[in-house]
């Protein structure tokens, strides 16, 4: 089923395609000087860069079109939700031995990812929303 996307929803997915390349692209060509202040790993950095790129790539695509799969959107909060507990879990796991900085760094970017999934969530809600009020005219 597809669905035409509220001006909140679209905002919600550029906001997070726009947040999503810039930290992408930050990790992926600072990895070196990031990982020594923030206690990171080089790989997971740039690692991590690397699949922000073509998701923002993706999200961006769908906040552009005219029509969206509500599947499609669904997967995108899904995703950025999975990213933020994947962000927790990883400083509980001990594999990492992040500085305060670092520490810093994963729970801020957690938040604004699941603030992301929420706000994509609540646009996908007024989406919804407005196409239930078509079908009633």
């Amino acid at each position: 089923m597809t669905i035409s996307p509220s001006p909140f929803l679209r905002q919600a997915l550029l906001a997070d395609a726009v947040t999503s390349t810039a930290c992408g692209v930050l990790m992926l060509l600072a990895a070196g000087p990031l990982a020594g202040m923030l206690g990171l790993p080089e790989a997971l950095l740039r690692i991590a860069g690397a699949v922000l790129l073509p998701f923002a790539a993706l999200v961006a695509y769908l906040s552009l079109r005219p029509r969206l799969s509500r599947i499609a959107v669904w997967a995108v909060v899904l995703v950025n939700g999975l990213w933020a507990a994947d962000s927790v879990l990883l400083l509980m796991s001990g594999w990492v031995a992040p500085t305060a900085a670092g520490y810093v760094f994963v729970l801020a970017q957690a938040a604004v990812v699941l603030m992301y999934a929420e706000l994509q969530f609540m646009g996908l809600r007024r989406s919804d929303t407005l196409r239930s009020e078509t079908i009633r005219t």
